[in-house]
């Protein structure tokens, strides 16, 4: 591709400068040089994909080195919390989602970047989905990071199991069809009716759930910041999601997230599965056992006409970098319609990062590769819940499976917890809520004014 004149000419300067980084992560600089730019990222198979591709064309093609460091998602978080709240400037760009951007972008941690995407002719910005565009926005009306992959949710169910007892999907399905249907084809096989995140974690039941309850009509927040988790609305949905667990879902749900249920369908022990977008690769792998046997609808809804989560992995450039243009250079690279085919070119096409540009779903070998389920992928992408507005009235926050407030880490895994210890039964779906009551709003005290 072709890249722009002024960031070659800060390559030139980058390459001179090169950044310290020491004890962190393995680089990719030849001959242990230091390199040009450092990465913070999350150790997920994208960016394992990304780290083994980068010198062959990123750094062969530009000059620019760049230093790696891939760590489990929860110490990559801590990590890059700790950087960026300090500006330390170690790294220069990192994975940073939906949930960080806009508090990192209101505390002036996070380097705009409408600049270089004006000066970047190749990079193609009106390509990128404009909800995630929205999500990577500060109030400021500044774009603050640029999507690696998104995703939304859906719905993944055994079309050989509903076949097996008469049974149809329908094609937008209600939260009480699901469960309707769960009880229908528990057991068959020996599958579970459904299979759902119980771990704790704001990040593994909270994500489900909280499109539960935004459909529900359920908010965490009245608009004066008083906590709403005993509303008639909320009980109704996490009870609904606890029972459905406990009465269809899979055993020991609690101590189940997100990778120990994809592993139970991907072996064949779970007729439904609602979850993320992005896990359909892996469900139609080849040595899945259910590859070619399941259906793909939109995520379940109730009171209002869409539902599922926003989501992405995005790369931002830590405001004390001193070497932006490289930065940007990368992101430019790491994001492009360009990588995309690189990736599916040398890795294959479903091994691409999706959910974040239009045409990669307008090209002929993705479809091709990703026919099972491109379609409601690119619609849970394109037409998921709205972040500013995701269930039913008015809320003081943004966001579909979280809270965008500093607060919602500490307080999604304390709430997540109490709900955990209802599904597994350990106390009522009541006494879980009353105690995050108390918890949610000493949390925003602040934001009341006490």
């Amino acid at each position: 591709m072709k890249r722009s004149r002024l960031v070659r000419a800060a390559v030139a300067a980058t390459a001179v400068a090169g950044l310290v980084l020491a004890g962190c992560g393995d680089t990719d600089a030849p001959g242990g040089e230091q390199a040009d730019i450092s990465v913070l990222a999350t150790d997920a198979s994208q960016m394992q994909t990304l780290k083994k591709l980068t010198k062959r064309h990123f750094t062969a093609e530009t000059g620019i080195t760049v230093d790696y460091t891939l760590l489990p998602e929860n110490e990559a978080r801590e990590r890059m919390n700790r950087e960026f709240a300090t500006q330390a400037g170690i790294y220069d760009v990192a994975s940073v989602s939906a949930y960080e951007v806009p508090i990192y972008a209101d505390n002036g941690w996070l380097a705009p970047l409408d600049s270089f995407v004006k000066a970047d002719e190749d990079f193609d910005q009106d390509d990128v989905f404009p909800n995630l565009v929205s999500s990577l926005t500060g109030e400021d009306g500044k774009l603050y990071a640029e999507p690696f992959y998104g995703e939304g949710s859906f719905l993944m169910y055994r079309k050989d199991l509903f076949r097996e007892d008469g049974l149809t999907m329908p094609p937008n399905p209600t939260w009480k069809q699901v469960a309707d249907l769960a009880a229908r084809v528990d057991g068959i096989d020996g599958a579970s009716g459904i299979c759902l995140r119980g771990l704790p974690g704001w990040g593994q039941n909270l994500a489900p759930l909280n499109t539960v309850v935004n459909t529900f009509g359920g908010t965490w927040y009245d608009t004066d910041w008083n906590a709403r988790l005993t509303s008639p609305e909320f009980k109704e949905a996490v009870g609904f999601y606890v029972d459905l667990l406990r009465s269809h879902g899979q055993p020991s749900a609690h101590r189940m997230g997100v990778l120990e249920i994809l592993d139970r369908f991907v072996e064949g022990k779970c007729a439904m599965m609602y979850d993320a977008t992005s896990l359909a690769s892996s469900i139609e792998a080849d040595g899945s056992a259910v590859k070619g046997k399941v259906g793909y609808v939109p995520a379940p809804h109730d009171r209002t006409e869409k539902a599922g989560w926003l989501w992405t992995w995005a790369w931002g450039i830590q405001q004390a970098a001193e070497n932006k243009d490289a930065a940007w250079e990368f992101i430019s690279w790491a994001s492009s319609k360009e990588y995309q085919e690189l990736v599916g070119q040398e890795v294959g096409w479903t091994a691409a990062p999706a959910g974040n540009r239009r045409s990669l779903y307008s090209n002929p070998e993705y479809q091709q590769a990703a026919g099972a389920w491109y379609r409601q992928e690119y619609t849970a992408a394109t037409d998921s819940a709205d972040p500013r507005n995701p269930g039913v009235g008015p809320r003081p926050y943004s966001g579909v499976g979280f809270l965008g407030i500093p607060e919602f880490a500490v307080l999604g895994t304390a709430v997540s917890e109490q709900i955990a210890a209802a599904i597994a039964g350990q106390q009522s779906v009541d006494t879980a809520l009353e105690k995050s009551q108390d918890l949610a709003q000493a949390a925003a005290a602040k934001y009341r004014g006490e």
